[in-house]
């Protein structure tokens, strides 16, 4: 049986917009591919729903939402990111819907990217393990928004706030997909990569009982050597496509 050789990722562009519900999801998504892509001179933005605060059981949210803002903007740094930006929405219970499509289509005005990136929307990872009502509602929400972003009379009253249409977004790429059609080579990007995961210490503390960085270096050394075995045999991290 021959395996299916994931595509490059398309390269003509400048500025990507990331969007996802929680301080983490992008490190373990996707930041070797984001390192390789500020390396190269691009611009990347983050976009979280939440700040992560129902997310460790032994603290309380108004302790563990500054927390893991913090540690996301040290992630993202590690990785060249400056600009992270936080939507508010309760972590846990966020809903799908047009409030959430229009923070996200607000976001994408003001940042005009070329390229935007999520999570894996759907109701599982794979068919093996269900998916939270968080990844699958910013998920989808993101999707939507690039549309919304571009239409005038969606949201009429952002350009009443100077928030013109941006019509200019050319893919949503998908992270974490279990049917990728696309990759990035992660070979430059992969030790960011765990440095990136490791800033989030405290959750990752409660998540396993490993070393941190044992931990860390396995898991994304796996995935990325898993990924590569459909592209050309490099370390890969993996993208569904949707072009617009």
């Amino acid at each position: 049986m021959t395996t299916t050789q994931l595509q490059p990722m398309p390269d003509d562009w400048r500025r990507a917009l990331a969007v996802v519900a929680h301080p983490d999801d992008l490190e373990y998504g996707c930041s070797a591919a984001i390192a390789g892509w500020t390396d190269g001179g691009r611009e990347v933005a983050y976009v979280l729903a939440t700040r992560g605060e129902a997310g460790i059981d032994t603290l309380e949210p108004e302790k563990c939402g500054p927390l893991r803002e913090r540690e996301q903007r040290a992630s993202a740094a590690v990785v060249g990111v400056s600009a992270v930006e936080f939507l508010d929405h309760k972590d846990g219970v966020i809903e799908y819907g047009t409030a959430l499509r229009r923070d996200i289509a607000v976001a994408i005005r003001r940042h005009r990217p070329e390229l935007v990136i999520t999570l894996n929307h759907r109701d599982t990872w794979g068919g093996v393990a269900w998916n939270t009502p968080d990844h699958v509602a910013v998920g989808r929400a993101t999707l939507d928004a690039a549309g919304d972003a571009g239409n005038r009379w969606i949201f009429p009253e952002l350009v009443e706030q100077g928030l013109e249409p941006w019509d200019g977004v050319r893919w949503v790429a998908v992270a974490g997909s279990s049917t990728p059609t696309h990759a990035v080579d992660a070979t430059a990007g992969l030790e960011r990569a765990v440095a990136s995961l490791l800033e989030h210490r405290t959750y990752i503390e409660v998540l396993t009982d490993q070393d941190p960085e044992t931990y860390v270096r396995g898991f994304l050394t796996r995935h990325a050597e898993a990924t590569g075995e459909r592209f050309g045999g490099r370390p890969a991290v993996a993208f569904e496509l949707f072009s617009r």
